[in-house]
């Protein structure tokens, strides 16, 4: 039976004291090597990556998962202004966790969506000693590529549901009732395909927009939309610093196409890549037996 603790991590930024909330399942110290999973949104909280409790469950491998600042149940601040959410400062949040829970120098990394995107930033500009394998899931290695795939992808839908997003963006009333209705067909095909989506994935997308801060302010209304600080970020030309083993993973239907993931495996010096038949942008729910033993097989190859 796996032992699960939760606590919350001290993060200073500036002359304020934020609480970053994690949870560890397994020991730190047993002798295998732990794994930090980092979800996406940003601002989408940790429990859609609860299904990466199952490299615990098979190989013994301890899962650290949290909530990064501003969502689940970490320090929400809904009044701090755009410039306040960057890179940097989850950058900083992540080394602060890593000290805190006393792992920074034997640690794994995982990255889902913009969780990619924060491990792969941490991974060439950083540089930590520590990291000895890093995996990138369903990740753009830059968000113009990402728009680029995504907007191939919207093309295939019929128009009234490509003139329904339009008409609302334009509006600016991405918040109603009709729009998120459309929004939702581009995801149970592109985001998640299991129908109904497993609880753990609704629980995240209750969190979001619950307190949708950071996802807006960093990325926009919608997967498909991007308007906010993150539109032009891109860490192509940084990747031949990743030392690390490589693992980057994509699904066959997945938001996150080739095309986005393509700089990753060509220019990270030591990358493999596996895109999942029959899967999108979870496939860790979609195709969970491959996914994991990809994943095990990896962290366990040295």
């Amino acid at each position: 039976m796996a032992t699960t603790t939760t606590d919350k991590a001290q993060f200073k930024v500036g002359d304020e004291t934020f609480q970053t909330w994690y949870q560890v399942t397994g020991d730190l110290h047993s002798g295998k090597r732990p794994l930090v999973a980092l979800h996406g949104g940003p601002g989408v909280p940790h429990s859609y990556m609860l299904a990466h409790l199952d490299l615990y469950t098979s190989y013994n491998i301890p899962v650290v998962l949290y909530d990064q600042l501003g969502c689940g149940k970490s320090t929400h601040l809904r009044e701090k202004p755009k410039e306040f959410w960057t890179v940097d400062l989850f950058m900083n949040e992540l080394s602060n966790l890593l000290d805190h829970i006393g792992i920074t120098e034997d640690f794994d990394l995982l990255g889902h969506s913009w969780g990619g995107m924060l491990a792969s930033s941490y991974a060439a500009l950083r540089h930590p000693p520590g990291l000895k394998h890093l995996i990138i899931a369903d990740s753009p290695a830059s968000m113009p590529l990402w728009e680029e795939t995504t907007a191939a992808l919207l093309a295939e839908f019929p128009e009234e549901t490509r003139e329904t997003l339009r008409r609302h963006e334009e509006a600016g009333t991405t918040d109603s009732q009709e729009y998120q209705e459309a929004v939702m067909e581009f995801y149970k095909k592109h985001v998640c395909r299991l129908e109904p989506w497993p609880q753990e994935i609704q629980e995240s997308f209750k969190g979001l927009s619950e307190d949708p801060t950071v996802y807006h302010t960093m990325n926009g209304p919608s997967e498909f939309t991007v308007v906010g600080s993150l539109k032009t970020w891109s860490i192509i030309d940084a990747l031949p610093n990743i030392k690390s083993p490589t693992l980057v993973i994509n699904g066959e239907h997945d938001e996150a196409q080739e095309l986005c993931v393509r700089p990753f495996r060509e220019r990270i010096p030591n990358a493999k890549w596996a895109e999942l038949r029959g899967c999108s942008h979870m496939p860790f729910w979609e195709g969970r037996e491959e996914y994991f033993q990809l994943v095990g097989d990896f962290l366990g190859s040295g």
